[in-house]
């Protein structure tokens, strides 16, 4: 299949790309000091780009309008437990202890769970694993290649990495409504090396709490399904501990926010309004090199046509709240 565009042709990356010409899908950038440029990682696969297995690209910028790339940072490798041709979610970078950790959503749709008419929709081995490199650019190497992170048996996505208040590591994911039906927000706690899960996995909340929530009604499946997508933590300068993530109103999908009451990853957990509509989601928010706030997320859903849109947001007490779209950034 023919590369997309100038913007998914890893073997001649240039500079000059714009956020309007990267089809970007659950975007993430890492501010990186060091060399005050901004990465941002996104989903590389063979139907779109000319790797030849799927991968995870990012694209440099100084000022997050003017972009070079695509540069690969990670292929899923043969022999380990994900298949090369299945897929790369939700790829996120974290410096940690003075290494770089890539989070990333791997698959195996040979390995399946269950079938239909047990289930509505075929069950496959999906999950977060963590690579690692001693640069935001790469190349990363899986730390534990025979498995994901979270339990084997869960169908699992988008982990993300948190630091609790006693500097332990944790994995928070989601688990699939493809297969509890009403999707969860869920943890597990790490080695101080992130090398593997160092525990049970606990339950935070259900995608079906949010209030504004619209349940996705399926033939020959009972009650509706809630979907659970896109969790990222961070605490406000007030204490409040925020966790974005996103799933679907009657509208479609969107981007929302919730806050633990008790401060602690375990909640409970409240659901606040949500702070983008319009088919906008898995977004994260990041600081630029001036101190503002941003939010970066996807819109519109469907690939290839999704792209990465800023918002500019105010950090409050309690949470974020979107001041602007940077339509000067994204177009």
């Amino acid at each position: 299949m023919p590369i997309y565009n100038a913007a998914s042709d890893t073997s001649n990356p240039r500079k000059g790309h714009r956020l309007a010409d990267i089809a970007a899908h659950d975007p993430f950038v890492l501010p990186y000091r060091h060399n005050e440029t901004y990465y941002l990682y996104t989903t590389g696969i063979p139907r779109f780009t000319d790797l030849p297995r799927c991968g995870v690209l990012f694209y440099k910028s100084k000022d997050l309008l003017d972009w070079e790339g695509p540069f690969v940072a990670f292929t899923v490798p043969d022999g380990t437990w994900a298949h090369p041709q299945h897929g790369t979610w939700a790829p996120e970078v974290h410096a940690y202890k003075g290494k770089y950790y890539l989070f990333v959503t791997l698959h195996n749709r040979d390995r399946v769970f269950a079938e239909p008419p047990a289930v509505w929709h075929t069950n496959h081995l999906r999950g977060t694993s963590i690579a690692v490199a001693d640069t935001p650019e790469g190349p990363f190497e899986l730390i534990k290649p025979d498995a994901p992170v979270p339990p084997e048996s869960f169908m699992t996505l988008d982990g993300t990495l948190y630091i609790d208040e006693n500097e332990r590591p944790w994995m928070v994911y989601c688990h699939e409504w493809l297969q509890v039906i009403d999707g969860t927000f869920e943890a597990i706690p790490l080695k101080d090396d992130l090398s593997e899960a160092d525990g049970e996995p606990i339950h935070l909340f259900k995608a079906s709490d949010g209030p504004w929530i619209n349940g996705e009604r399926t033939p020959g499946v009972e009650p509706s399904v809630y979907v659970s997508d896109g969790c990222q933590l961070y605490r406000t300068r007030g204490g409040r501990l925020i966790m974005l993530w996103s799933s679907y109103n009657k509208e479609g999908y969107l981007q929302t926010m919730a806050r633990s009451l008790s401060g602690r990853l375990e909640g409970p957990w409240e659901q606040l309004e949500p702070l983008v509509y319009g088919d906008s989601g898995h977004g994260m928010l990041f600081q630029t090199f001036e101190g503002l706030w941003m939010l970066i997320l996807h819109q519109p859903f469907k690939t290839p046509d999704s792209r990465a849109k800023i918002y500019e947001m105010e950090e409050t007490e309690d949470g974020f709240k979107v001041v602007r779209a940077r339509v000067d950034l994204h177009g």
